[in-house]
């Protein structure tokens, strides 16, 4: 074995749940939340030392995704007004989106929704994030 293998031989029984594509829906959640960690340490700093982390758990993600989670088909916002109805919720009932001209420039189309938002909506209505992308 050359060495770069047997260094990582010694630390991959504590990080194979990290680097490894979910095979149950308790393992999705895990690593969902490992990522949402990752993204408030690195937010939009792409010269972070973890942003290929971000990266690479994001894809591993997306695999368990495409395996076990139908595809969403729509557009982001007529699910954001789809949830606000089905929850009986109005603008003012979403402040963590922003101001109220925020909210309204979202829900007519003339806003998309950023990182944080889609976060906070994913957790609000306990859906995926990329019902939201």
């Amino acid at each position: 074995m050359n060495t770069q293998l047997k260094e990582i031989a010694k630390v991959w029984p504590d990080i194979q749940g990290i680097f490894s594509v979910p095979h149950n829906e308790k393992d999705y959640i895990k690593l969902v939340n490992l990522l949402d960690s990752v993204i408030d340490e690195v937010g939009d700093n792409e010269s972070h030392p973890l942003s290929s982390l971000m990266e690479t758990i994001g894809s591993l993600i997306e695999a368990y995704e495409s395996q076990n989670i139908p595809d969403i088909e729509g557009n982001p916002i007529d699910t954001l007004k789809a949830l606000m109805e089905e929850h009986g919720l109005k603008q003012s009932d979403l402040p963590e989106l922003g101001s109220q001209g925020v909210i309204s420039e979202i829900l007519s189309y003339k806003r998309q929704l950023n990182v944080r938002q889609i976060k906070f909506l994913s957790k609000r209505f306990n859906v995926s994030p990329a019902v939201f992308v």
